[in-house]
């Protein structure tokens, strides 16, 4: 990406809050206005636009703010969004305290005119009110510009390449480098993996009665092996074919698996056609 197009995406959110607030204020403004000749023939659009400018502007600010909270709390669980119930009131009273101290500087330094902001209960409320969905539409605003982001993204993502292409097999590895215990690392040649068993963010893999631990999940490390070679054949198990030693009929419909190093694992029926694919069983 060049520096310009990375400038360009960095500040299209900025931008596009930046045109939505200013379009918010301005027409808010005008409707005010025109309310105000309409019922008295006389307004004053300089007020009217101190009144909306002052409020989008605390607003602007509030936008990292929201988005802060989108990150750290999806509206994904009950709990999230009671926070978000709290947030709301602290929000209305940035906003309304906020746009309130603009004000009184605006009408006395641009204006030449005093103003005064009652802080009341009623007034807090009133403000509260309006806050409510205000604060509704913008994190509508944040999840909508989320999830335009999101299909962008799918859309340039380039086309995965056909399953013959050149480019789309990779030979799978020949030896993993595992951490012993002392520090000290050693090499595991795949073909000498008897199996593997997921342990939490490792895999443990037993190699000729020996085990080694490796930081990977189970489902990537599968990926990575030999299709011909390494099979899963429980949620927590992927085993060596080659060393599988016997397979017996077990509980529930389950097969045994014992491998030559005298380990007992589990065929799951979830996964015993794959194992069949590469081993058939035979009754």
């Amino acid at each position: 990406m060049t520096g310009l197009k990375a400038f360009a995406v960095r500040w299209r959110i900025p931008l596009i809050w930046g045109a939505i607030l200013t379009i918010s204020c301005f027409s808010q403004a005008y409707v005010t206005y025109a309310d105000d000749v309409r019922r008295s023939g006389v307004g004053h659009f300089g007020r009217d636009f101190a009144t909306q400018a002052t409020s989008h502007i605390v607003l602007a600010a509030l936008v990292p703010a929201i988005y802060w909270m989108q990150r750290h709390f999806p509206f994904t669980s009950a709990r999230n969004v009671a926070v978000h119930g709290v947030a709301l009131v602290l929000f209305s009273l940035v906003h309304t305290l906020g746009f309130a101290g603009l004000r009184v500087i605006w009408f006395a330094g641009i204006l030449g005119e005093n103003f005064h902001f009652p802080i009341t209960l009623d007034r807090l409320w009133y403000e509260f009110t309006k806050d409510v969905f205000t604060y509704a539409m913008m994190n509508a605003g944040i999840l909508g510009f989320g999830y335009l982001a999101q299909r962008q993204a799918a859309q340039a993502a380039p086309a995965p390449a056909p399953a013959h292409s050149p480019a789309a097999v990779e030979s799978p590895p020949e030896r993993f480098a595992v951490r012993k215990r002392g520090g000290s690392e050693v090499m595991v040649a795949v073909a000498e993996i008897d199996w593997i068993e997921a342990s939490g963010n490792y895999a443990i893999l037993h190699v000729g009665g020996e085990t080694f631990e490796i930081r990977s999940s189970l489902a990537k490390l599968e990926a990575e092996l030999d299709p011909r070679r390494f099979v899963r054949v429980h949620k927590s198990h992927v085993v060596n074919i080659t060393r599988v030693a016997e397979v017996t009929p077990w509980v529930s419909g389950d097969w045994r698996i014992r491998l030559q190093d005298g380990a007992e694992v589990n065929l799951s029926r979830r996964y015993r056609q794959k194992f069949e694919a590469l081993a058939p069983v035979r009754s």
